[in-house]
């Protein structure tokens, strides 16, 4: 049976995750209005508060599930805000990936470096089979060239795990991920991106011109291009299993914050909102603002859905990408919904509110856009293939 009860620990290590939000709340526009500025590793109150994480570390068999209690600390630390933390953890995206398809030589080599993760291209997006980005083996080492935009943590991370086609004719069998440090000849950070929110989450394009690398950093070490099925490019896709819920909880821990602050704002002005008759009879405020609180409270149903069955060992293909698609429209709804409700209050740059909004944006996008999610849904529920529904 799912549930998702919170035991008294687990209750404990989500009010620190809330508390420590706060105080990162409290930077959150100046890093918004000074993108060229990166936040802290770690805040100067670190200091008074202990770390979290020793918490989580400290957690019985009897809490809630580990995948569920970390989609619910990731919502916790964004309701405070998306980019700073009161200690920035290491890894990235490309360290998901290491762990879902590296050798273990590999994951003892790489780990404890910062990896991000590179795939889109000017030229391909969503469609992770358009990839230009060549890979050719020479000897004992791979040719990399080619040009990534976009990637996430693209300035801070040590190293990027990059996606490129070793064989252009093969489509997705042909694409392979290959782990390259930062230093690398050939290898140049060319700038940093501009952004309509995530300003404080730096990103960046890369390009790689004759980037010579050892033949062992083929992540999964797996040169064969198989004709049938999608070899490499299907191991480093286990990735997004795992991180889509992430995903999906950054943009519910902003929604949550928009809520919060709109329902305090509704009741200074004395829209009150009750819980118990339902929503008839109550203001035209009150009842839009529970139809909101209902869209969240479903997406975030969905997302630890997606969790404790990856906590459970069982398949979650199709729930990743369910509540990808239900978050990533659901927080746009939100904190839209929330600044129609307010008004000017809600666009003010004196308050958060807007910040969300632009900021909330991304979980649309990021690893793989919601229209990406339903396509994904389609070809499983109807049993298409991709090539056989675009």
């Amino acid at each position: 049976m799912i549930d998702f009860e919170l035991t008294s620990n687990d209750k404990k290590l989500l009010d620190a995750v809330r508390t420590e939000a706060l105080v990162a709340r409290q930077y959150a526009r100046h890093y918004d209005e000074h993108e060229h500025e990166f936040p802290p590793d770690e805040l100067p109150e670190a200091k008074d508060f202990p770390n979290v994480w020793s918490l989580f570390a400290g957690r019985t068999a009897d809490d809630t599930s580990m995948g569920v209690i970390s989609l619910l600390m990731t919502m916790g630390q964004t309701w405070g805000d998306y980019s700073v933390r009161m200690r920035r953890g290491k890894g990235g995206l490309g360290n998901a990936a290491l762990r879902a398809a590296g050798t273990p030589e590999q994951q003892a080599k790489w780990n404890d470096l910062t990896l991000a993760m590179a795939i889109t291209e000017p030229g391909c997006g969503s469609d992770s089979a358009g990839v230009q980005c060549t890979a050719v083996l020479d000897g004992d080492e791979w040719v990399v060239n080619g040009e990534k935009i976009f990637v996430t943590t693209g300035c801070r991370a040590d190293g990027v795990v990059v996606w490129a086609t070793i064989d252009k004719s093969a489509g997705r069998a042909g694409i392979k991920s290959f782990l390259i440090e930062k230093g690398t000849p050939g290898f140049v950070v060319a700038h940093k991106e501009k952004k309509l929110g995530i300003r404080a989450d730096d990103t960046a394009a890369y390009v790689f011109q004759n980037c010579r690398i050892p033949r062992g950093n083929l992540l999964g070490l797996d040169e064969s291009i198989p004709r049938q099925g999608s070899g490499g490019f299907r191991g480093v896709m286990k990735t997004f299993n795992m991180t889509r819920p992430g995903v999906a909880a950054i943009g519910l821990g902003m929604a949550e914050a928009a809520l919060d602050f709109t329902r305090e704002q509704l009741e200074k002005a004395g829209a009150r909102i009750e819980y118990g008759p339902g929503i008839h009879g109550q203001s035209a405020a009150a009842q839009k603002f529970l139809r909101l609180e209902g869209q969240f409270e479903a997406a975030k149903l969905t997302t630890l859905h997606a969790a404790w069955l990856g906590d459970n060992r069982q398949p979650n293909n199709d729930e990743a990408s369910i509540c990808k698609a239900k978050a990533g429209a659901a927080v746009r709804e939100i904190t839209q919904g929330c600044i129609e409700l307010l008004g000017p209050l809600g666009i003010s740059r004196e308050h958060l509110l807007e910040k969300w909004f632009r900021d909330v944006r991304i979980t649309d996008i990021y690893e793989g856009t919601g229209q990406i999610q339903r396509l994904i849904l389609a070809r499983s529920l109807l049993g298409y293939t991709s090539k056989e529904l675009k």
